[in-house]
């Protein structure tokens, strides 16, 4: 194994006898900027006699000799041959799951004029690795169209990267609005792009149930459907509505397609499915699991609505475990998300069945009523080999044993979880929440949920907070962008205000914090804005600086 590495020491030595930036920013436009990079003199060129060599060659590892077989010929028209094989071969690529890259994500990329070799300990890595070269090569091989003469190359260089963090995630809420599976696997293809590796998909809210069970057919049947929508900026009284009912629900068959799309880009799809609040659609559809009986309706507004699932209810852990028991055989991911946020307790407060089960567990209040809650569903999807994230109001009460926090309120809810020997996933509204407007000025900008986060501040959020030791810190799993639908009502607009706020989540996940540069990356992020326009991207193309950091500042 020594050899391989001296090897490609020397042949890159005989290369790299500068350190020039290569292209821009001196990462060459990647995003997420590779932990480690230098860029020498000279080009690899793709040919039709260009080999691509995989060991070993297994589904896995073809998906990433395939997408780059594919990106190649887009442009060119050459079918590159994909084989088992180990050894480097002068004018090829070469693909080698090796055991001594340690980090599991992490890939080593060398490029000189004579060839391409790529060091993986996992299929991600390699995946990863074919990522960068995307990137590398020009934006028009992302659309099956032969250029003729077109010659694509790759600069020489030598890449030691890994991502910062383990979870590095992008949220999506169907709940308010859905979007039709190509849509969503098209946000799956642009976290894939970025090296993003989790989706988290909010599927159950009080606007509409989106999931198939097949166990309790009303949960689409009614759930699902709304009369009509609030129309323009919701009010405190007087609010318009326009009219048109509204709803849809994905099959059980349509998620299997999207969970395994995502996985064969080596991103995994966690499910959240809401408790104990946030719950009138499935309350429209069994009324019997609330405190009060009903009847509802699938909620016109958006906001917080008191009545949620009875917590004195038995039935109500029945149903949810049956649920859980579908989603789970739906989603193979480590961690199921049971929401836990922003559950009123004035039902539990005048509920029998509540104030009985406060009394019969020795509970204090209605705080611990709803950890009692969570417990009980913890405890349920542990016996099933997962484990649940909740917002971080599952902290109030007690939280839950084996519970990763989603801290979103700020950070002081991860900070608390990480001193308790939590895990913890980074949220904050403030820098992650990306249905407020990107920019001061709004006349550009489809209407938002209000608030203002701009490019800046995203790129600029530290996910680990100082007033945590280094041990603590590592109970921080890494971040998340969170996008809440209210008024994102069309893919156009969801992938407005997804990009490019979006990619500085993946720099963050992925880059060491000390190597991070904001004109860098809007540098980067101008020259693979061409890429973005080749893939149909609607991505902001604003201001993309903190302006009103910057009046305050002066």
């Amino acid at each position: 194994m020594k050899i391989r590495y001296v090897s490609v020491v020397l042949i890159l030595l005989i290369c790299i006898v500068q350190k020039p930036a290569c292209g821009i920013g001196n990462n060459c436009s990647i995003i997420p900027a590779p932990a480690s990079a230098s860029w020498g003199k000279g080009n690899f060129i793709f040919s039709d006699k260009t080999h691509i060599l995989v060991s070993p060659l297994n589904s896995e590892t073809k998906r990433s000799s395939d997408l780059l077989a594919l990106l190649i010929m887009n442009p060119t028209g050459h079918t590159l041959t994909v084989a088992e094989g180990r050894k480097a071969v002068v004018g090829s690529v070469l693909m080698v799951l090796d055991p001594s890259v340690k980090n599991d994500e992490g890939y080593q990329l060398s490029v000189t004029p004579n060839g391409v070799t790529i060091y993986a300990k996992t299929a991600a890595g390699l995946f990863y690795a074919v990522q960068t070269i995307r990137q590398l090569l020009p934006p028009e091989v992302e659309k099956p169209v032969i250029i003729k003469g077109i010659q694509l190359t790759l600069p020489v260089c030598v890449i030691a990267d890994k991502p910062r963090f383990a979870y590095r995630g992008m949220h999506l809420d169907v709940g308010r609005h859905m979007f039709p599976v190509a849509s969503i696997k098209r946000y799956i293809d642009m976290l894939a792009l970025h090296k993003l590796n989790t989706f988290h998909w909010h599927l159950t809210e009080d606007q509409g149930w989106r999931i198939e069970i097949k166990k309790y057919p009303r949960l689409t049947q009614i759930g699902a459907f709304r009369k009509e929508t609030v129309a323009g900026p919701q009010k405190k009284v007087n609010n318009t509505f326009d009219g048109t009912p509204y709803g849809g629900f994905y099959t059980q068959n349509e998620v299997r397609d999207i969970v395994k799309y995502a996985a064969e880009r080596f991103i995994t799809v966690i499910p959240e499915i809401e408790m104990p609040g946030h719950a009138i659609a499935a309350l429209t559809s069994y009324p019997e699991l609330s405190c009060t009986g009903g009847p509802f309706e699938v909620r016109k507004l958006w906001g917080v609505d008191e009545d949620v699932f009875c917590a004195g209810n038995e039935h109500v852990f029945n149903f949810l475990q049956d649920v859980l028991t579908e989603v789970m055989e739906l989603f193979p991911s480590k961690y199921i998300h049971i929401g836990g946020d922003e559950c009123p307790k004035k039902r539990w407060e005048k509920c029998d069945k509540c104030q009985k089960r406060i009394k019969d567990e020795g509970l204090k209040n209605e705080l611990e009523l709803q950890s009692y809650f969570i417990r009980r569903i913890e405890k349920f999807v542990s016996s099933k080999g997962r484990n649940i994230i909740g917002w971080d109001e599952i902290l109030e009460g007690g939280l839950a044993p084996g519970a990763t926090v989603m801290s979103w309120r700020g950070e002081q809810g991860g900070i608390e979880a990480a001193k308790s020997g939590h895990n913890v996933i980074m949220t904050p509204g403030k820098y992650t929440y990306f249905c407020y407007y990107q920019s001061e000025n709004h006349d550009d900008q489809p209407l938002a949920l209000g608030g203002y986060v701009p490019l800046e501040l995203v790129y600029g959020y530290n996910p680990t907070p100082k007033e945590l030791t280094a041990e603590e810190q590592k109970h921080i799993l890494g971040l998340q962008g969170c996008l809440w639908s209210e008024q994102i009502p069309t893919p156009e607009i969801l992938e407005f205000m997804a990009y490019p706020r979006t990619f500085a989540i993946a720099e963050t996940g992925w880059t060491p914090d000390r190597q991070k540069n904001f004109e860098s990356f809007v540098l980067r992020l101008k020259e693979l804005g061409k890429r973005y326009d080749a893939l149909g991207i609607n991505y902001f193309k604003g201001e993309y600086r903190d302006t009103k950091a910057q009046k305050e500042q002066k």
